[in-house]
C-alpha cells in the first residue's frame, strides 16, 4: 500500500500529469469510457495532503479540457450526426440521443449545464446539439459555464475528502471518487423529480375557465 501511495505522489508531482488530465477531459467529452472525473477527483484528493498538483492549476486544466471536449463533440454531431459509428447505434446511446433531442427543444440551457455532470448524458447532449444545429455561440457560452462548474465541483470534492486521509492518499482518492459518483446520482434523482413536478405546478397556476 505504501508503494502505491508513493507512486501516486510521484506521478502527481510530475508536469505530465496535467497533460494527462487535459487529454482525459477532452476525450471524455465525446467518448464516455474515459474516466475524467476519476482522474480529477483522485489527483485533487492527493493535492489536499501532498500539495501536488496545484489545485487551482488542476481546476483550470480540467475546465479547459471539459470545454474543449464538449465542443469537439458538438462539431462531430454537426458533421456526422448520431448514427455514423457502431457505438452510436447501440440501444442505450440511441435512447440517450432521443431523450437529449426532446429536452434540447424544451430546456436547452439547463440540459447542457446538467449534462456535463453525467458521463453518457453529456456525450449524448453534445452530439445531439450539433446534429440539431443548436446555436453554436450559445452552446459555447453554456459549455464555458458548465466546464467551470464541473471542474470546481470535481476538485472541491477531492480536496474536501482528501484532507481526511493524510496518511493514506490512495484511500482518500478512492473515497472521494465514490462520493463524487454518489453525489452525481443524487443530483440526477432530484432533477428528475423536479421535472416530473413541473407540469403539476403549471396546471395549478392555470386560471380556471
Amino acid at each position: 500500500m505504501q508503494a502505491i501511495n508513493d507512486f501516486i505522489l510521484a506521478a502527481a508531482g510530475q508536469p505530465w500529469v496535467l497533460f494527462l488530465v487535459l487529454a482525459c477531459c477532452v476525450i471524455d467529452g465525446f467518448f464516455p469510457p474515459i474516466p475524467s472525473e476519476s482522474v480529477v477527483v483522485g489527483l485533487s484528493a492527493v493535492a489536499a495532503t501532498a500539495d501536488v498538483p496545484n489545485p487551482w492549476l488542476l481546476m483550470l486544466v480540467a475546465a479547459l479540457g471539459a470545454f474543449s471536449g464538449d465542443n469537439i463533440a458538438y462539431l462531430i454531431g454537426r458533421r456526422v450526426g448520431t448514427t455514423r459509428w457502431s457505438w452510436m447505434r447501440r440501444p442505450r446511446m440511441q435512447s440517450a440521443f432521443r431523450w437529449a433531442g426532446g429536452e434540447l427543444r424544451k430546456r436547452p440551457a439547463s440540459l447542457i449545464l446538467v449534462a456535463r455532470f453525467v458521463p453518457i448524458g453529456r456525450v449524448a447532449v453534445n452530439l445531439t446539439a450539433g446534429a440539431t444545429q443548436y446555436h453554436h455561440l450559445r452552446f459555447i457560452a453554456l459549455t464555458t459555464l458548465s466546464a467551470v462548474l464541473w471542474a470546481a465541483y470535481s476538485v472541491g470534492i477531492g480536496l474536501f475528502f482528501g484532507q481526511w486521509f493524510e496518511e493514506n492518499h490512495l484511500l482518500g482518492a478512492v473515497i472521494a471518487i465514490v462520493c463524487a459518483v454518489a453525489l452525481g446520482i443524487v443530483v440526477d434523482v432530484v432533477i428528475n423529480r423536479l421535472r416530473r413536478q413541473t407540469p403539476v405546478v403549471e396546471r395549478m397556476r392555470e386560471p380556471e375557465a
